[in-house]
């Protein structure tokens, strides 16, 4: 099983985008960051910040071990087109249009074991029991 994230309506266009991805698809997600930490361009951080979603997404809600992740894919997609114009000479307008991006990242690695019920916890539930048995005998005694 595979865990995602996804960033919509990135300003970006996807052709710079999609050169980012390519530099980290099928690494690890450490090797990513890294790689991303180092990479000079400004469509580095959005990725950056997917992967690290997936991360937490991976950790936090699907319990897998932080260390093993690796990157399964990561797409990207052309988002919707803002549509402008722009002064031109003669009083022209010219349009133009502001490309967005879709990001998404799926990430799959080792699942952690489950934790096992601690002894203490339920010598804790055993002794409070035994205290209201007490207290009660005691209140009963008098």
């Amino acid at each position: 099983m595979s865990v995602k994230a996804s960033a919509k309506g990135v300003r970006m266009s996807p052709r710079k985008v999609g050169v980012v991805a390519s530099l980290v698809r099928g690494r690890s997600v450490s090797d990513a960051l890294v790689i991303l930490e180092n990479t000079p361009r400004r469509s580095a951080i959005a990725v950056r910040k997917v992967i690290e979603s997936a991360r937490a997404n991976a950790d936090n809600n699907h319990n897998y071990k932080p260390d093993t992740l690796v990157i399964e894919s990561i797409v990207v997609t052309p988002g919707p087109r803002i549509k402008r114009y722009r002064p031109a000479a003669h009083g022209r307008a010219l349009p133009f249009q502001r490309k967005t991006s879709h990001i998404f990242v799926s990430v799959s690695g080792e699942i952690r074991a489950p934790k096992k019920a601690t002894p203490q916890a339920s010598a804790k539930v055993i002794s409070n029991t035994a205290d209201k048995k007490s207290a009660k005998a005691e209140k009963g005694d008098k």
